[in-house]
């Protein structure tokens, strides 16, 4: 089980998940000030949730004062504080001279939650949000998370260009190459290797697929359009280096064009940001670990949690059917 109290990406993973926090909030039932929309809580009411003191509150508010403000904690001043005394005054008997108030949404309330090592409360609550977050995102595709990638509007339209620009790249490989066909398998692994480190077979045992699953089936459209800018590119330098030489390729000829395009500066943001994305989603939807990319393990976004989750998202057979047209004009041309 996952350790939120050691782990920001695990916190942020759970906050930027609206959907996980709405069936949270709707378990836990706290009472809180409905204030310009949105429930607050003051530290008192907060500590007498966790069962601490607001000592231990205010001392966590100092350790991760940066992380509990990016989640919503606040000091009320000025304005918004003489609005919140009018409204809840009976409430939280603030005295006359306060010019300032700590205030938690709920998002900050469950942030400390995950923190706090003294609260028996805390310990309980972690346990359920992680069960929460489970059956939320289960709920959410259905049952599994294997296709999730296929619930991005994006990915069908990348998965035909990929496939377009794959047989420029085969078509250059069996034209300007002297190798045998082993060079098909080997150089795609290298275009694998370039972007996210792997290998196919290393990718299928993360993934932990069949040995007759394709391993782009299970890419995310950000993966696909690198390859497929990788394929195009290459195809383009193999042939323009064979007509420079008038003669086929070796093997060390197109290895040396691997590394010149992979290492090339304009590269280098689409690639991380790729290692980025498969690492990050892979290790929170598919709890697939990539080892070679633990360093680029983030937090994901609230932008991803739409795309894949929410109303953003599209079963992949709707995508199908709507892709008809394209479909049929890809085989006329053919």
């Amino acid at each position: 089980m996952k350790d939120l109290t050691s782990s920001n990406i695990d916190r942020q993973n759970i906050l930027n998940n609206r959907f996980a926090l709405i069936k949270i909030q709707e378990f836990i039932g706290l009472p809180g000030m409905l204030f310009q929309g949105e429930y607050k809580f003051t530290v008192q009411m907060v500590a007498d949730f966790y069962g601490i003191d607001e000592r231990t509150v205010k001392r966590y508010l100092e350790k991760y004062d940066k992380e509990l403000k990016h989640n919503g904690y606040v000091l009320s001043k000025g304005k918004q504080l003489k609005e919140l005394k009018l409204q809840f005054g009976h409430v939280i008997n603030v005295p006359s001279k306060t010019t300032q108030l700590g205030l938690f949404n709920f998002r900050a309330l469950l942030n400390l939650g995950m923190l706090l090592i003294e609260s028996k409360n805390a310990r309980h609550l972690r346990s359920k949000i992680l069960d929460i977050v489970i059956e939320t995102i289960n709920e959410k595709t259905g049952g599994g998370t294997k296709y999730i990638n296929r619930k991005d509007s994006d990915y069908l339209p990348a998965a035909i260009r990929e496939s377009k620009y794959r047989k420029e790249f085969t078509s250059a490989l069996s034209r300007f190459v002297n190798m045998g066909n082993y060079k098909y398998s080997l150089f795609t692994d290298k275009i694998y290797q370039c972007i996210f480190k792997e290998n196919a077979k290393e990718y299928k045992q993360i993934l932990k697929l069949e040995s007759k699953e394709n391993t782009r089936d299970m890419m995310y459209a950000e993966i696909l359009n690198l390859i497929a800018s990788f394929e195009t590119g290459i195809a383009f330098e193999i042939e323009k280096h064979y007509k420079k030489k008038a003669r086929t390729l070796s093997q060390k000829e197109v290895d040396d064009i691997f590394n010149y395009f992979s290492e090339h500066p304009l590269q280098r943001p689409h690639i991380e940001d790729a290692r980025i994305k498969m690492a990050s989603r892979d290790l929170h939807f598919r709890d697939a670990f990539h080892k070679k990319l633990e360093n680029y393990i983030q937090s994901i976004s609230p932008a991803d949690f739409e795309r894949f989750l929410g109303e953003q998202s599209v079963e992949f057979e709707k995508q199908l059917e709507e892709a008809k047209d394209v479909f049929k004009r890809l085989k006329n041309s053919e």
